[in-house]
């Protein structure tokens, strides 16, 4: 079935030109601009055949971020292999520079919290709002408080009609 395509691609006039490679295995295509047999005018097309062609087993990352700005036509010339490998190191930099500026600030806050310059987190959690006329006192609860053989009601009690 490929080679029937292919067939019809190139009888038709509609080639690809292989432009790259990623480190996944995704492989890119340019599609120039072209005419149709009616002499209208094909813009260029950009497209990447997935290593991995199941759609639902695609996770964040599976293109590179270079090779997604050049199909989407944000950059002219796709990248080359060592401005993908410059830009590999720059983001590992980046992430051990992020994790030492938060290990300093976690010793930091730790500092000001044995100094007392900082209040601890107190944990307790308010229910309701406090401009309620109920707000911090016990509710008083109209539900049963077990089931079954062990059943206690709970403190409802019904009203006068009166």
């Amino acid at each position: 079935m490929r080679g029937i395509a292919g067939f019809v691609r190139r009888a038709f006039g509609i080639v690809r030109e292989h432009v790259g490679t990623d480190h996944l295995g995704n492989k890119y295509y340019l599609i120039p601009q072209q005419k149709t047999w009616t002499g209208r005018l094909v813009r260029a097309k950009r497209m990447v055949v997935a290593a991995n062609p199941t759609e639902y087993e695609y996770i964040e990352g599976s293109i590179p971020m270079e090779w997604d700005a050049w199909i989407r036509g944000r950059r002219k010339e796709p990248p080359t292999v060592e401005e993908l490998l410059k830009n590999e190191s720059y983001r590992e930099e980046i992430k051990l520079r992020a994790k030492e500026v938060e290990e300093r600030d976690l010793a930091v806050r730790a500092k000001e919290y044995e100094e007392g310059l900082v209040a601890s987190h107190a944990g307790t959690v308010a229910r309701g709002h406090a401009a309620a006329t109920s707000f911090g006192k016990q509710e008083i609860s109209e539900d049963p408080s077990s089931t079954a053989n062990t059943f206690q009601p709970g403190s409802w009690m019904p009203t006068s009609k009166k």
